[in-house]
């Protein structure tokens, strides 16, 4: 189990490198280097950064399911040896994992990250008659 997931870090790593590369290469290719191109080529490459994020948590989240639900099996055939706790803290921490985009989805539109702020209710005046 652990080669398997030592080998997939391995190729993560080998994947975050690769597009860092690529990004870096496009912002090197205008052969400026003022603030301004600094700062475009740092928002250009963190542009592709969410969906990143999203796709690497579906797939640690369904890995994590799929090992607790391997444990859960070894509970089943052996439950002296494998505690089911094991089974269903995998299972639990791959369905975080795997909600996390749309949780994060769901704060950005309460937030508003589309530029639409709302105003807050005030008071125009106030009189007391007595």
């Amino acid at each position: 189990m652990t080669k398997l997931i030592r080998r997939n870090l391995m190729l993560l790593g080998a994947a975050l490198f690769a597009v860092t590369m690529v990004t870096a290469g496009d912002a090197n290719a205008t052969g400026t280097q003022d603030f301004n191109s600094i700062a475009s080529a740092i928002i250009t490459s963190t542009s592709g950064l969410p969906f990143l994020l999203s796709s690497l948590a579906y797939m640690f989240g369904t890995l994590l399911a799929v090992l607790g639900i391997m444990k859960i099996k070894d509970h089943v055939e052996n439950p002296g040896q494998t505690p089911l706790k094991d089974g269903a803290i995998r299972l639990l921490a791959g369905g975080g994992l795997f909600a996390v985009p749309v949780v994060s989805t769901a704060m950005l539109n309460t937030v508003g990250s589309g530029g639409s702020v709302s105003q807050a209710s005030g008071l125009g005046s106030l009189t007391f008659s007595g």
